[in-house]
């Protein structure tokens, strides 16, 4: 397992002139500047930002080329195609796509690639596909930027492309921007891009296409946001920063989700028990966007698109139950396959510094999940390969200080593709060339890393002693939702405390209840979550421990009472 440090944070600000200023507690004004949320205006927009403080399409690069040609080709009846992906931010581009383009008139379809067959993004096979079935227009989204080759081929074949895409931009010896030669490339990541917030899905790209195409066609403006419940599905499951614009997307998205009127997603809620009027984005990157995705892994992510656009009841009710039926067999197949990669690393691979594991069995469509649950279990850069039909397979993720596709573009010469960013990374090669990559990788690594990289870190936003926390402040802390990647709950931590009491409870014994005393005598409950006997095992004799923490109301038979959740703990004295 991996170790830990516990940070405060100390980034400075007039905390009490901002509380004073937004009618808020220094604690919160605190946390803000924790999430970098600096200067009064992105402090307001934080706190009060609307729909109205959205970014204007048009500051987007090619948006009105694009515009100029799709309202060209709906008038003149041309058959468009949109080709997305087969994750929950391309099909939730798909949909809004599809719902816009109808709604204007237009003859539109759809295709989404096969993640085992196709792979990732618009193909040559696609294209031609396209070609031979008398399409005119291929409007991609969530993919596409990279595709140079392949939009060289659509216009050989006299097919118009625009793309639409969020992805990271290859660059050219000289620094410029490599662009597949489409009709329009419509990207926030262009270097010619005057777009404010360029970390936006590619779900939030195609929001913009459609507010922008709306406003051509006369069509009104709560129409298109009826559909931000999409965009805010996009933003969280393609683990977007909840900061900008991104915040109020999800923040009014999951208001309006919980009053939707898609049937599908209605029906999904219902297959998992979610109570729609407390809907968070937790619901969205653990329970809706896993069913969603799981028919893109396991079987194909039409399944899932299909559900959204269903409009009658029985239909929606199977696709449902299937969707959730494939997500339950891909967390039983993920924890069997995390189960066997952390046995492999138990047995052979515990001094490396990077996790080469090969599980030949394992759904290629979970490798990256199955490495990303070894990454935050040894807090070591990880990659699972798995065995596919012509190569070895496999999907990576990093820890901060290890950039991964600069680690695989070092061993470039045993790969016979990747690709990836910092923090992930695919890949593949032959099979007898997996220990010499395991070899190499480790080799170069120990040249950059030292024992310290694999130190996590958990960071504190204030030490805040028990005394301090009340229900004021606790309801004052909502102002901060929602929370996920970029704006995460608020941690807090108080030293020696004593154990008053602690015993094991819930059905799997996975609840630790415990009464924690400060030393001027404060009692607080709380609650730790994981393997409960474990837990005490390791309690033994000790009457003290440390807690990280965050604080929040016990509301139950009618009681209300403060209690804190243990995120973190050591046990000291």
């Amino acid at each position: 397992m991996s170790q830990t440090q516990w940070m405060v944070r100390t980034k400075k600000a007039d905390f009490n002139g901002i509380g004073a200023a937004f009618g808020i507690s220094p604690v919160t004004a605190r946390i803000m500047r924790n999430r970098d949320v600096c200067g009064m205006d992105a402090i307001y927009q934080y706190l009060k930002g609307t729909v109205e403080d959205l970014y204007e399409p048009m500051l987007l690069p090619d948006m009105g080329k694009a515009l100029e040609i799709l309202q060209r080709k709906i008038e003149e009846g041309k058959r468009i195609r949109i080709v997305g992906d087969y994750d929950i931010d391309g099909i939730c581009s798909t949909y809004l796509l599809y719902q816009a383009l109808r709604r204007t008139g237009a003859k539109a379809d759809y295709e989404i690639p096969d993640r085992i067959k196709d792979g990732y993004g618009i193909n040559k096979s696609i294209i031609q596909a396209a070609a031979d079935d008398g399409i005119d227009t291929i409007l991609t989204c969530d993919n596409g930027i990279a595709a140079i080759d392949e939009i060289g081929l659509a216009g050989e074949l006299g097919l118009t492309v625009i793309v639409t895409d969020h992805h990271d931009i290859r660059q050219d010896d000289k620094g410029e921007d490599l662009l597949p030669k489409a009709a329009a490339v419509v990207n926030p990541k262009r270097r010619d891009s005057r777009y404010p917030y360029p970390e936006i899905c590619g779900g939030m790209v195609a929001y913009k296409l459609v507010k922008a195409l709306y406003r051509i066609f006369g069509i009104p403006q709560e129409e298109w946001l009826e559909l931000m419940e999409f965009a805010a599905l996009a933003t969280v499951g393609d683990v977007m920063k909840l900061q900008d614009e991104n915040r109020i997307v999800v923040k009014e998205g999951l208001k309006r989700m919980g009053r939707t009127g898609n049937l599908g997603l209605r029906k999904l809620m219902e297959k998992n028990n979610l109570d729609r009027d407390r809907l968070t984005a937790y619901h969205i990157g653990f329970v809706i966007g896993p069913c969603l995705n799981a028919s893109g892994r396991l079987k194909t992510a039409k399944l899932a698109l299909s559900l959204l656009l269903s409009q009658d009841e029985e239909e929606a009710d199977k696709l449902s139950e299937k969707l959730k039926e494939l997500n339950d067999t891909r967390k039983a197949m993920t924890a069997q396959g995390v189960e066997e990669a952390a046995a492999q690393v138990e047995e052979r691979y515990q001094e490396d510094w990077v996790l080469v594991v090969y599980l030949p069995g394992c759904h290629e469509s979970l490798a990256g999940i199955v490495a990303g649950r070894l990454r935050e279990r040894y807090h070591k850069p990880a990659l699972v390969l798995t065995k596919g039909e012509e190569w070895v397979k496999g999907s990576g993720r990093s820890i901060e200080g290890y950039h991964m596709f600069e680690g695989l573009a070092e061993v470039q010469d045993l790969l016979e593709r990747f690709g990836g960013h910092p923090m992930a990374a695919g890949l593949s090669l032959a099979e007898g060339k997996v220990d010499e990559l395991r070899k190499r990788l480790n080799e170069n690594a120990r040249k950059k890393l030292t024992e310290e990289s694999f130190v996590e870190k958990i960071w504190i936003d204030v030490a805040m002693p028990f005394e301090y926390v009340t229900e004021a402040l606790i309801q004052e802390l909502s102002l901060l939702e929602p929370f996920g990647q970029g704006n995460e709950r608020p941690q807090f931590a108080q030293k020696h405390l004593r154990i008053h009491c602690a015993r094991v409870a819930g059905k799997n014994r996975n609840v630790v209840m415990l009464t924690l005393v400060t030393d001027s005598g404060c009692a607080m409950e709380a609650r730790w979550f994981g393997d409960g006997d474990a837990f005490m095992e390791e309690k033994g004799e000790s009457q003290f421990m440390d807690v990280v923490y965050y604080p929040e109301i016990n509301a139950y038979n009618g009681n209300r009472s403060i209690q804190v959740i243990v995120r973190q703990y050591r046990f000291v004295g």
